[in-house]
């Protein structure tokens, strides 16, 4: 931690019961509850949540498409193992999504962790950490309901939906 500012989390949010698990961004925070309210503050607005997730984000690990192939999985015999959880971002697309859950995995490290991953799906970017260090809400807690319940109907656009004004007053459609 650099002089007062608080430890940086990871944040993970899940939409619907049936939607992925997808981290979202980061929040500043003392601790994971307090990160969990800060987490609603900022990426529960509009949509709804299912559940919230956070983690330290010194506890992950990130590996890039470059650093696959140098990728080394530690397996020791006889070493303990312990459930990770592992994210994968699967193109170069922007978004506002990091990466979705591939799954759980029961690894000796984090490196172990995304290899297993790499045997279900394919990625530019994978993340691990260890889910001992993943706080939650429990789902249909306190996240359910947006605070923002008047703008429930409003249509949420990303900037490149409007058009952009030219020099000359002209206004370009992005999408035609």
């Amino acid at each position: 931690m650099w002089g007062t500012e608080w430890p940086r989390f990871e944040v993970m949010k899940q939409d619907t019961p049936r939607s992925p698990v997808q981290m979202v961004g980061s929040v500043h925070a003392a601790d994971p509850e307090h990160a969990l309210l800060v987490a609603r503050h900022v990426f529960v607005r509009r949509p709804a949540a299912y559940v919230l997730f956070v983690a330290p984000a010194e506890a992950f690990f990130h590996v890039s498409q470059e650093g696959l192939k140098d990728l080394k999985p530690t397996r020791r015999e006889g070493g303990s193992e312990e459930p990770y959880w592992v994210f994968a971002k699967r193109s170069h697309r922007r978004s506002m999504v990091y990466g979705d859950l591939v799954g759980r995995f029961l690894a000796q490290g984090p490196e172990d962790a995304i290899a297993q991953a790499l045997l279900q799906t394919q990625g530019v970017a994978f993340w691990a950490v260890p889910e001992r260090l993943v706080v939650g809400t429990e789902p249909k807690e306190e996240v359910v309901e947006s605070w923002f319940a008047p703008a429930k109907e409003k249509t949420y656009r990303l900037q490149s939906y409007y058009g952009l004004i030219t020099a000359k007053g002209v206004e370009v459609n992005r999408d035609a």
